[in-house]
């Protein structure tokens, strides 16, 4: 590994891509670490404290903290990039669910080429803009109808929505939002890897620090023993162990090509193999379920806000019930077999949207290739649906457990400055980051060797 590292940075090409990487990932820290103009200090940490400390719903809490821990601690002092590339995501995969619905969107993705692939790049910067400028409004008004803060407000009293302060801050947070994706977009085309995926690597890396630091200063003070830490420690190398097995994981399906004879030359005749991942759907479950659980949460606090819903106290009842319900804190076995069943569904949805057997059997049968032992056409369809629904059922336990994962740790061995970082999406994303850019730093290496040979 050492030798592999001294190599890249032997090679000039190699050493800047990784140098301006590094460049970038500085660039998004500053930027993580500048605050929002015109917001008093005071009112951004004791909302953003009422939002992690249990005066909202739970749910509520856990989707800020993965939206803090994905931008690097921006969400957690009101940075100008507290949306982080959330919007971006959001658009890529509206973009992507829309491609079933409109057929002409989805003719562009799958044979578009380069041209196609730069048309759907720029759709979702357009719908990148809109997501941002109303994430960027919703979330400044919920946090300024919070109730706490400087004078009672996020803003103050007596400035609302509507007011310039509001709107200022708003196409500043939507700004941010847009100067990260260019951030990005940068690394991709410039670095190594890809530029999203590093940058949430390096915004769940950046909070690493401050939890160590946390638990060690409960640790200190008595609050947690030595024992549940050396637990802790050894659950999470077998948690990543685990990670990395199932993320490798692949089954490779036989596809044989018969022989072709054009004129004096013969195609085909080999054997190659068709890779499916045990977890095809990568992270989207988990953000899926996640962004379902907080739904109900934010519509119930929406509604109790409501002056005619507060002066009817069996409705308002009615409402603090149902929310509880879905809170990790107040009801977490049930919130635990709803974020499951989700997790399930969102996995088996989410495949069916990127992996079509019916498609993929009938591009074999036109290349002339076959699985040997199933007839060519419908039968491959439904072999490769056969197939991939048990790799799924095993893609989505593996996901569940893995998103589990902060709940059970919390709950047997009360740590709770580390046990969001080392589970659902933060770890997956930590974990296939860095296999993927090794991935490609040693294709960049082996090609290099080659030109020399």
């Amino acid at each position: 590994m050492l030798n592999k590292i001294a190599q890249l940075f032997k090679v000039k090409e190699l050493r800047n891509k990784v140098l301006f990487v590094l460049l970038i990932f500085v660039i998004f820290r500053m930027m993580s670490n500048l605050l929002i103009p015109g917001i008093p200090k005071e009112g951004m940490q004791a909302i953003y404290k009422s939002m992690v400390s249990g005066n909202s719903a739970g749910n509520l809490n856990q989707g800020f903290q993965l939206l803090n821990v994905f931008s690097g601690g921006a969400l957690d002092h009101f940075s100008v990039i507290m949306l982080g590339l959330g919007p971006y995501i959001t658009a890529t995969i509206i973009l992507q669910l829309l491609g079933i619905v409109i057929p002409a969107l989805g003719e562009l993705q799958k044979e578009g080429g380069e041209r196609g692939k730069k048309i759907i790049e720029q759709y979702a910067r357009f719908f990148t803009v809109i997501l941002a400028f109303f994430n960027a409004f919703g979330m400044l008004l919920y946090f300024q109808n919070a109730g706490v803060g400087a004078g009672g407000k996020l803003f103050g009293e007596g400035i609302g929505p509507m007011s310039l302060p509001f709107l200022a801050s708003v196409i500043v947070v939507m700004a941010g939002s847009m100067v990260v994706m260019w951030l990005g977009e940068l690394i991709s085309e410039k670095g190594i890897g890809d530029g999203v995926s590093l940058l949430i690597f390096a915004g769940i890396l950046s909070r690493m620090p401050v939890g160590v630091g946390g638990v060690l200063k409960l640790a200190a003070g008595g609050a947690i023993s030595v024992i549940n830490i050396i637990l802790f420690v050894i659950l999470s190398i077998v948690i990543i162990g685990c990670v990395v097995l199932i993320n490798e994981s692949k089954r490779n399906i036989a596809i044989s090509y018969a022989k072709q004879v054009r004129g004096n030359r013969v195609f085909g005749g080999v054997t190659t193999y068709l890779p499916l991942s045990v977890n095809p759907t990568g992270v989207i479950p988990i953000i899926f379920a996640l962004s379902f659980l907080v739904i109900p949460s934010s519509i119930a606090q929406m509604l109790t806000g409501i002056p005619a819903i507060q002066a009817n106290a069996a409705l308002t009842t009615g409402l603090t019930n149902f929310s509880n319900f879905f809170d990790i804190r107040i009801n977490p076995l049930g919130h635990n077999l709803i974020y499951f069943a989700m997790i399930f569904l969102f996995t088996y949805f989410y495949a069916a949207v990127v992996f079509n057997p019916k498609e993929m059997a009938d591009n074999f049968q036109k290349s002339g290739g076959f699985i040997p032992g199933i007839r060519p056409g419908e039968n491959t369809a439904q072999y490769l649906d056969y197939v991939l629904s048990r790799l799924l059922f095993i893609g989505a336990l593996f996901l569940s457990f893995v998103a589990l994962t902060p709940s059970l740790i919390d709950s047997a061995l009360n740590i709770q400055g580390l046990d969001f970082l080392i589970g659902g999406t933060s770890l997956l994303i930590v974990v296939s980051v860095i296999l993927e850019t090794v991935r490609k730093i040693n294709a960049q290496l082996q090609m290099r060797d080659y030109d020399s040979i």
